[in-house]
């Protein structure tokens, strides 16, 4: 398929793991036509926007943290049917390591796509529900291959 012949969305993610073992997730609402589950804090990039930036401004909505992108973890990208338009799209998601350098906890956005955000011990997050962006980052930081 030629690249005129689909949409493609970007989207940034930052990888956030503490001292306690803890990641860093997101609560998706699902949006009323998926199930709820965690993500990494991060998401679409504005058509204004670079990469980076987009991805300040997504984990700074979504967890109330101020961060500062650090280098690339992991790339991942799947194919579905587009839900607000007809055809294709390519989602191309892109995960950084990233330093938190201000704020505090607390979703910031209203109305969004995320409900809360919150400190999830590694240990528990096997049978959380959860996007499979969490899997391939956390593969990524342990060198890993992604499996669930």
């Amino acid at each position: 398929m030629e690249f005129t012949d689909y949409h493609t969305r970007l989207a940034a993610y930052a990888l956030l793991v503490d001292e306690r073992e803890r990641v860093l997730l997101a609560w998706w609402n699902g949006e009323g036509h998926s199930d709820p589950e965690w993500s990494l804090p991060g998401g679409g990039i504005e058509f204004e926007e670079s990469v980076r930036d987009g991805l300040v401004r997504e984990v700074f909505e979504e967890t109330g943290y101020h961060v500062e992108p650090g280098p690339l973890v992991a790339e991942h990208f799947f194919t579905a049917r587009g839900r607000s338009f007809d055809g294709w799209f390519r989602a191309q998601r892109f995960v950084f390591d990233a330093t938190i350098t201000g704020g505090e906890l607390g979703t910031t956005e209203v109305g969004g796509s995320t409900d809360h955000a919150a400190w999830v011990p590694l240990a528990e997050l096997g049978g959380q529900p959860r996007s499979e962006i969490v899997d391939v980052a956390l593969a990524a930081w342990r060198g890993e291959e992604a499996r669930r």
